[in-house]
């Protein structure tokens, strides 16, 4: 399948949440969650455009810190998006450093917090010491960010505290079929991308493209001239009890995605532990990522009691997403 997401757990299954999915074509890339960052390259943590919280505890936010100081200097804007709060976390973060230095630097951070209603979206520029600015109200929609690349999606979970989960979907791709091309006797050109471009716009009604000087309708050329590949999509639910209200979410947000990447904290033979702490087991991670009919399952987040046992925590969840015996998820408590 044809893709530009190559995602990869920085800290493997197993040490602090955290996923970085490099767009390969654009020198771009999107992480989820903020664990420690040390295994990222300074260039790969120079192309995060967008950073996905899920919540601000410490092993899933620690790495800000580390994120922010490989951008000073640069002139770039980092959004930050996650649940109610993370907006006091941002600031909590940039205002622990004196900024006596700073009146020609043009690094912005933007935190973007959505708690199922409304987003509130709040600027904090470096030249200004990173002062809080005021803060907008955006759309409360559950689409956190979407632009001529990618879609990304939440739902919000229960950790006892608000915990997001997030879907991220590449932009459909558009090939010229050059059989056809040629056929219709037209010659490549920039309008080629003009035609992409007008499909990736959302086919808006009542434009024209120019191809050789005369105004054509990009519909019609659409239809004919155009191969579409699908996008992929990734799904990443890290912390959250295992309640059928968060499992039908996840089920729902991650329905059909090509990888989902998902908690299993504990073997269930200690789920009376993951409910006490409001974690998935690697069970329920295995029965929901199969109720999602995903493609594939990673876990991880896995707890240190199992050091040395952590592959009983994979296999345990492999199992359960591949045996047809398990139809209906565990969906534990209804809470």
């Amino acid at each position: 399948m044809k893709t530009s997401f190559l995602p990869r757990l920085v800290n493997g299954q197993t040490g602090d949440p955290a996923l970085f999915v490099d767009l390969l074509r654009y020198k771009r890339a999107l992480l989820f969650d903020c664990g420690a960052l040390t295994a990222l390259s300074p260039s790969e943590i120079l192309r995060v455009t967008d950073l996905f919280v899920s919540h601000a505890h410490i092993d899933h936010f620690i790495g800000f810190d580390h994120l922010l100081r490989l951008h000073l200097g640069r002139g770039r804007r980092v959004r930050v998006y996650g649940p109610k709060g993370i907006t006091a976390c941002v600031h909590g973060k940039l205002s622990g450093y004196t900024w006596n230095l700073v009146r020609r630097q043009r690094l912005v951070f933007e935190a973007i917090e959505f708690d199922g209603l409304k987003q509130l979206a709040t600027e904090f520029h470096c030249r200004q010491k990173f002062r809080r600015g005021e803060t907008r109200k955006l759309p409360g929609s559950d689409i956190l960010l979407e632009d001529e690349l990618v879609s990304v999606r939440t739902a919000i979970l229960d950790h006892r505290i608000p915990s997001l989960a997030f879907a991220v979907s590449e932009r459909d791709f558009y090939n010229i079929d050059p059989v056809k091309l040629k056929a219709c006797g037209l010659e490549p050109g920039p309008w080629l991308n003009d035609l992409k471009n007008w499909v990736r716009r959302g086919r808006r009604p009542g434009e024209t493209i120019e191809v050789a000087g005369q105004s054509r309708n990009p519909a019609e050329l659409a239809d004919q001239l155009l191969i579409v590949s699908p996008g992929r999509t990734l799904a990443y639910a890290a912390d959250a009890l295992g309640s059928k209200k968060n499992i039908d979410k996840i089920v729902c947000l991650a329905h059909g995605a090509d990888i989902l990447f998902c908690e299993g904290a504990f073997l269930h033979e200690d789920k009376a532990r993951a409910k006490e702490t409001y974690h998935l087991t690697a069970h329920q991670a295995g029965q929901l990522a199969r109720a999602a009919s995903v493609k594939r399952l990673v876990v991880f987040h896995f707890s240190p009691k199992y050091e040395g046992r952590f592959a009983e925590l994979d296999e345990e969840a492999q199992q359960a997403f591949t045996s047809f015996a398990n139809d209906e998820t565990d969906g534990g408590d209804a809470g």
